[in-house]
């Protein structure tokens, strides 16, 4: 197994058991809403570590924001919501969508041809008039 795959699982693995019955008290309590404001903080950071070109500092905070998602991603598996892989799955397919210039058949002269269109599919998402899933 390729080594991305196997420290994001052990990452997945981590806060499965930091949020369990035996796990981290602190942990546990948190929710949606009690995690909004580290990802601000932590979102804050990494903007500064990239004022400063601090590339160190920029891979501990972009670990810092993932450990967000994956948190976020284990409460709502709690909640039997969704979980990482569906996250990852919408990404994915958002990715696809707003990219027809790669993954279809749409032709761009320029980088604004790219943004007019990532903005007109985001509109029609917005407004229902394109299947997200």
């Amino acid at each position: 197994m390729k080594r991305y795959l196997r420290e994001f699982e052990k990452l997945v693995n981590i806060m499965a058991r930091l949020r369990a019955k035996n796990g981290c008290a602190w942990d546990r309590e948190q929710t949606y809403e009690t995690l909004v404001k580290h990802l601000i903080s932590e979102t804050e950071e990494v903007r500064l570590a990239v004022k400063n070109k601090d590339l160190e500092n920029l891979e501990e905070e972009l670990g810092d924001i993932l450990l967000q998602v994956v948190f976020n991603a284990q409460i709502a598996k709690e909640n039997k919501s969704f979980d990482i892989a569906d996250i990852i799955s919408t990404l994915n397919k958002k990715l696809i969508r707003r990219h027809p210039h790669i993954f279809g058949n749409y032709k761009v002269k320029n980088t604004q041809d790219i943004i007019e269109m990532w903005d007109k599919i985001k509109a029609k998402e917005k407004a229902g008039k394109i299947k997200k899933k």
